[in-house]
Order: structure tokens, then C-alpha cells, then sequence
């Protein structure tokens, strides 16, 4: 399966260049006239710098038109508590970030209670699939890969098990890493409960406990405690919980419905969720177009030293490909890589 890519050369015009890749790619070959069109993208945690530049999702949206599609921009609300949490502040984000082209709706609605509860594959036996996701014809997944810090990285697969399921069905993929607090460090200083958003650790006898069914594990008490006693364990199954929720995320799609653009700019620490997306990691690669989540992320792991990734997060970044591949998503572990001259 064929990945097509432009390099990121700011001495040519960009935009008739992503022009050619899209002809090439067949980008919008998934578009049918009258298509109600998901442009799944991420509008950038308010305060992020670092996103896909709303000038070239202007253009992905004139492209679905000319195809006959009735595109519309959307993402899901955050699970924790930060300025896409709700439908309002999601909306109200995605306007001052500059995505104001098409209308953007909410996939999972204003409070997250617009979901399908769908059968999937692997380590997850069912996930909650955003309910405008599950109900348009056709989908432009624009991704921005970066790094991650439970998943290695982010790209195309994230964007769909992630960006496209409801607050539950990301509680229940973050719920799939574990978490331990070791007795004989806690202090009972009360540091994790102060730093956790939703002050879920308690202390009992001086000791810190957290058995929570709210708890996302994400990993701020495990960074913020000075001692060392919380850490987060089995972080792969979050790679493979990614790649079981796209599975049924595109099993609400019939096949060939979906198409694929990640832009590798920009590529930053931590993910596009956080406000401080932390340094860039590498230089800007360019953009890459394909119609399958496995081979587009392989491409850019492969086009990249993705150890650098693998290091700092101690998660291999290509399980979510492998994975996925394994469920069934079509693609290549391995893709061609054609570059346009």
C-alpha cells in the first residue's frame, strides 16, 4: 500500500504542492456527492502554538466541496477539565484558533452523551464511538504528528481510537494502563491529590490510595510526587487500546470511506491536548497522504528516528501500528514511500 508524502520546502508554495499530493493520493476519492463529511482534525488546546494550520484545512474543506461533500469540521470533548471539555468551549476554542471555514459540530455533543456503543476487536470489547462520527458518510482524518507520553506518539490512529470516541470510551482506554503506589515511599504528603485534577488520591493513615473509577492515569501524580511511590504501569496496553478503538471507529464506515492526511511539522514533546506542548523534537518532515490510518502512521515512524520517541516514554511507538494491522485495519507495517519531486 502506497503512502504518498511532500517534503516540508518552504521555498516552494506549500499549498499547490498539498494540492498535487491530495491529486496523487486520491484524497478525496472517498467523497461522494451529497456526503455529509467529517473533518476529523484537533483545534489545538487553547495556548498550544502547535496544530495543523488552519489555511490548509480551509483548502481540505474546498477540495470536499468541489467533490460534491457537505463537509464539517468536528472533535470529541476532552475527558479531563481544560478548554474543550464541552461542546460550548470546544466551539468557542476552535474559533479563536482560526477554524472557522465550515461549521464545526461537537462529535459526542455537549456534555460527551452523543455516543454508539460499538463492538470492536482486541484488547477493548466494545467503544464508545462519537455519535456525529458513526452518522457521516465519508471522513478527512487530518492529523498532526507529535509525541505522547503514554503512547509514544500520536498520529492517524490516535486521532481516530482517541479523537473520535466520547469522554467514556477515552476513560475506557486510558484505564487499560495501571497504577501502583508503593507504601513503603508514600510520604502522605498530599502532593498527588493537590496536583490531580479531579483530587482523586486519598490519603488514609498517611498513606496515599487511589481506587477510583474516575482516575484516567494520566501522569501528573506520578510525576508531581517527590518521592517516587506512584507509577504507572503496563503503558503498552494504551497502544493497543488505541488501535481496538479505531477498529471501531471505522467499522462504522463502509470501506473506502476514510482518507488520511498527517502533517509532520511542528513535531512537539507532548500532544496537541496540552497548552504546553513542550519542545520540537525534530525538524519538520512535510506531509503525508494515504487511505489507511496503519500505513500513514508507519510511514512517518519509519521516515523518522522514532527511538527518539521509544526513550523518552519507554512505550514503543509502532505496537499502535502493529496492532492495529493485527485487528484487521488495512495497510502496511512497511508502505512504499513515494515522494513528490
Amino acid at each position: 500500500m502506497t503512502v504518498h508524502f511532500v517534503e516540508w520546502n518552504t521555498k516552494r508554495d506549500l499549498m499547490k504542492e498539498v494540492n498535487r499530493l491530495y491529486d496523487v493520493a486520491g484524497t478525496f476519492d472517498c467523497v461522494g456527492k451529497g456526503d455529509l463529511v467529517a473533518v476529523k482534525l484537533h483545534v489545538g488546546e487553547l495556548g498550544n502554538p502547535y496544530y495543523v494550520q488552519p489555511f490548509f484545512v480551509h483548502d481540505i474543506v474546498r477540495r470536499v466541496k468541489e467533490a460534491g461533500g457537505k463537509p464539517f469540521l468536528t472533535d470529541t470533548n476532552t475527558y479531563y477539565h481544560a478548554q474543550r471539555n464541552n461542546g460550548y468551549d470546544h466551539m468557542v476554542t476552535a474559533l479563536i484558533n482560526g477554524f472557522n471555514m465550515a461549521p464545526f459540530i461537537v462529535a459526542d455533543g455537549l456534555r460527551s452523551e452523543n455516543y454508539r456503543a460499538i463492538e470492536t476487536r482486541g484488547i477493548l470489547s466494545e467503544i464508545e464511538v462519537a455519535g456525529v462520527i458513526a452518522e457521516a458518510d465519508a471522513m478527512i482524518v487530518v492529523s498532526h504528528d507529535k509525541g505522547h507520553e503514554l503512547s509514544g506518539f500520536g498520529g492517524a490512529i490516535k486521532n481516530l481510537g482517541m479523537g473520535c470516541t466520547s469522554r467514556a470510551g477515552k476513560l475506557r482506554q486510558h484505564r487499560t494502563v495501571g497504577l501502583e503506589i508503593d507504601e513503603a515511599k508514600c510520604i502522605g504528603c498530599c502532593k498527588c491529590k493537590q496536583t490531580c485534577e479531579l483530587s482523586l488520591p486519598e490519603i488514609v493513615n498517611g498513606k496515599a490510595i487511589n481506587v477510583s473509577p474516575l482516575c484516567m492515569r494520566c501522569p501528573v501524580c506520578s510525576q508531581e510526587c517527590p518521592t517516587g511511590a506512584i507509577r504507572l504501569t503496563h503503558k503498552e496496553n494504551l497502544c493497543r487500546a488505541l488501535a481496538s478503538a479505531a477498529y471501531g471507529v471505522l467499522s462504522t464506515f463502509v470501506k473506502g470511506k476514510v482518507s488520511y492526511v498527517s502533517f509532520a511539522k511542528d513535531i512537539t514533546q507532548y500532544c496537541d491536548c496540552l497548552p504546553g506542548p513542550g519542545e520540537i523534537m525534530m525538524k519538520d518532515l512535510g506531509i503525508f497522504a494515504a487511505d489507511s490510518a496503519v500505513s500513514v502512521d508507519a510511514a512517518f515512524l519509519s521516515t523518522i528516528d522514532h527511538e527518539v520517541f521509544n526513550d523518552a516514554y519507554g512505550v514503543d511507538c509502532m505496537l499502535q501500528v502493529r496492532e492495529a494491522k493485527a485487528l484487521g485495519i488495512e495497510g502496511e507495517i512497511k508502505p512504499q514511500i513515494v515522494t513528490l519531486s
